[in-house]
């Protein structure tokens, strides 16, 4: 099992379709498979236009009982494509290594590493500690100030959270504004999430850089 991590905008989800592609155009068969897509369930996106049909990931989902129900319909599954393996369950992280040890299945996991408060993913920690290799994605991603950009930060009405749910979906494309989670009760003020990728330091004390300071948005330490 191998897991490959970075922060947005690094290219996994690309690096994903292309492994795919490898293996495929070589004769074998494998599974994509990915959650909580930009492109809404079963697809996997990227930013540069590719995609891909995907099996969606649920909470609820049995990744050995998906991959054993193939082999029953006489499909081969010789290899698992697994995109945002960071919003799986532990369970399925383990489902994944059994895979592997028990079948013979080869599995190349990509996501995230840390949250938007700099703390591990479950799914990611289990990753770390079962995968037998762990490469970090080398496509370079900056901070707004030209240092390498480490850590997703998450944007909530224009300055940086501390607190709050480990997932909330949210615009990635800083260019564009902002989006809302969609998580509002009714009647209550709409809520606006992005993610920026920053550098530790711009992190650490809450700065979103000149362009976001031009616009009025607060900074928060």
């Amino acid at each position: 099992m191998k897991f490959f991590y970075g922060p947005m905008d690094c290219g996994k989800s690309t690096l994903a379709l292309q492994m795919d592609y490898n293996h495929a155009r070589q004769g074998r068969r494998g599974l994509v498979l990915t959650t909580i897509d930009r492109a809404g369930p079963g697809r996997l996106s990227t930013r540069i236009g590719l995609g891909k049909e995907a099996v969606e990931v649920g909470a609820d989902l049995d990744i050995r009982g998906l991959v054993r129900q193939r082999w029953a319909q006489g499909i081969r599954v010789d290899y698992l494509i697994c995109d945002e393996a960071s919003f799986y369950t532990v369970a399925q992280i383990e489902q994944l290594a059994d895979l592997v040890d028990t079948s013979d299945v080869d599995v190349y996991a990509f996501g995230l590493a840390t949250d938007f408060r700099t703390s591990l993913f479950p799914a990611a920690q289990r990753l770390f500690e079962l995968a037998d290799e762990v490469t970090r994605v080398q496509v370079e991603v900056l901070c707004w100030c030209g240092r390498p950009g480490l850590l997703n930060a998450r944007v909530v009405n224009g300055g940086i959270a501390r607190e709050g749910d480990q997932v909330v979906i949210g615009d990635t494309d800083t260019d564009t504004g902002t989006s809302t989670d969609g998580g509002s009760p009714e009647g209550a003020p709409e809520v606006d999430v992005r993610y920026q990728v920053l550098c530790r330091r711009h992190h650490r004390v809450g700065d979103l850089g000149p362009a976001a300071r031009a616009e009025g948005q607060l900074r928060l330490v």
